[in-house]
């Protein structure tokens, strides 16, 4: 009895082992992948703090010998000495940024929950369209957008880079594919309630969505954040962060300083926004569920 209880014993110390060091492993693997996913983050802090006899040092270094805010004050300098000041640039950033996220949102809701909900006759077309729409960037279909702009006169508007990125076929693959999985008697049930088609997408399917849905923000805000105008804006006053990070960068060796400067200070809406709504991610799916 005593050698089968020895032999059990070695048998779990080895499958002890096995999982700790397949443990160690996957964190070593994860740490790695870390690492890489930081650098850029990382460079893109340092490249901002250094003077520009730095920025081209070779071999280039990965910290800075005499780190400096000049390119942050030359930043707003150089962008508050243009014809409209710094603080517009933002405003127009935020204004597009958060109507293309909310508008984006909800008609890709509403989409998704009719393509999954409901039945119609080509349904499983306008399914397939979709998915195959997954497949093209928007590069493909920039001419005839650019020509559908000019013929509605919202070119040099804010509505130019609104319009189109209000329609998402991957927000509406997401929202499709997360609202498939509620059940269909939930849906059968709210009916024979007599809540209508609305009542149903919003105060029933919706609320069980948050994950998808901050996930679908997190896609939409950093897209519509980093949208660039430049041959659809050519006024000064509607113009956005992007656009004008694009200009300084363009300005030569002088200005990349401050380019990176502006990269940096664009960077923090996006990292802020992506820690709120994973946070709201996580906790919806601990602590929510949807069963038959």
């Amino acid at each position: 009895m005593a050698k089968i209880n020895t032999a059990k014993l070695k048998a779990s110390n080895r499958s002890a082992g096995r999982k700790k060091g397949g443990t160690i492993a996957v964190f070593f693997f994860l740490l790695i992948t870390g690492i890489f996913m930081v650098m850029p983050i990382y460079l893109t802090i340092v490249m901002s703090v250094k003077p520009v006899e730095e920025l081209f040092v070779f071999p280039p270094k990965l910290y800075a010998i005499r780190p400096t805010l000049d390119n942050f004050r030359d930043m707003f300098d150089s962008l508050n000495s243009s014809r409209v000041p710094f603080s517009r640039y933002v405003f127009n950033s935020l204004y597009v940024t958060l109507t293309v996220t909310a508008l984006q949102c909800i008609f890709s809701a509403m989409a998704a929950f009719v393509l999954a909900k409901c039945r119609f006759p080509g349904s499983k077309a306008v399914n397939w369209i979709i998915v195959t729409a997954l497949l093209y960037q928007s590069n493909v279909i920039y001419i005839m957008q650019y020509i559908v702009m000019s013929r509605l006169g919202i070119i040099d508007k804010p509505l130019a880079l609104i319009l189109p990125s209000i329609a998402s076929p991957m927000g509406v693959f997401l929202m499709r594919q997360s609202i498939s999985q509620i059940p269909d008697s939930m849906i059968e049930a709210a009916k024979v309630d007599g809540a209508g088609l609305m009542r149903i997408c919003w105060q029933i399917v919706m609320p069980n969505q948050k994950p998808a849905l901050m996930t679908l923000v997190i896609f939409a805000f950093q897209a519509a954040w980093n949208l660039q105008a430049g041959s659809l804006i050519f006024q000064e006053q509607y113009k956005t962060l992007p656009t004008v990070v694009a200009q300084a960068a363009a300005s030569g060796i002088a200005k990349a300083g401050v380019a990176m400067a502006a990269a940096v200070f664009m960077l923090v809406p996006p990292v802020v926004v992506f820690m709120l709504a994973q946070r709201k991610v996580i906790e919806t799916m601990a602590y929510s569920g949807i069963k038959e």
